[in-house]
């Protein structure tokens, strides 16, 4: 039976990608048969539909990392047992571009398919960006700073939304995070 939950696997995983602390990803896959697939409705960010193994997988996050700086990944909720075949949960991101300093935040899910008993690393990883904003780099601190202060990788969307700052260019960001607008909007 692994060591770990299935909070410290996705907490490991997060760690990982936002820290480029690849050391941590024999925690988190599953060796041999692991996968992440990744579908971007955004077209913002530039990685490979499917990475299979931890060596595909540690080149994607690599690359990322190396796009990218202060990267925050917020998962907004948390699993509620240890040990799970399967977790869904929507994400929160926000980072910079190295190349220019661009501040992008975006949202998605996450579906975790864990491996069996005796092993509850991750089998495979379906990540799913639904929408990102890219904003000057200009507008970095208060995005930043908003970020920096949310419980960290565990965050509802109701304290994200709360204290999102008022950016004409993130409102489709809290239109995603508010829980009232999301529910009346899936109705419609």
């Amino acid at each position: 039976m692994s060591q770990f939950s299935a909070a410290d696997v996705v907490a490991a995983y997060i760690e990982a990608k936002d820290r480029t602390h690849l050391q941590l990803l024999g925690r988190v896959f599953v060796e041999g048969e692991c996968e992440i697939e990744y579908a971007d409705k955004t077209h913002l960010v530039s990685l490979p539909n499917s990475s299979r193994g931890l060596e595909q997988i540690a080149q994607m996050l690599a690359t990322f990392g190396g796009q990218y700086e202060n990267i925050r990944t917020f998962c907004l909720s948390r699993p509620n047992s240890n040990y799970l075949p399967h977790f869904r949960c929507d994400f929160l991101v926000g980072m910079n571009a190295r190349q220019d300093g661009t501040v992008r935040v975006g949202v998605g899910q996450y579906g975790w398919h864990f491996g069996s008993d005796d092993d509850s690393r991750v089998k495979k990883l379906v990540i799913a960006l639904e929408f990102m904003c890219a904003l000057p780099a200009s507008e970095s601190v208060p995005i930043l700073q908003w970020l920096a202060a949310l419980p960290y990788p565990w965050c509802s969307n109701i304290q994200a939304c709360e204290s999102i700052p008022a950016i004409d260019a993130l409102r489709p960001i809290k239109r995603f995070l508010a829980p009232i607008e999301k529910d009346q909007a899936a109705t419609v």
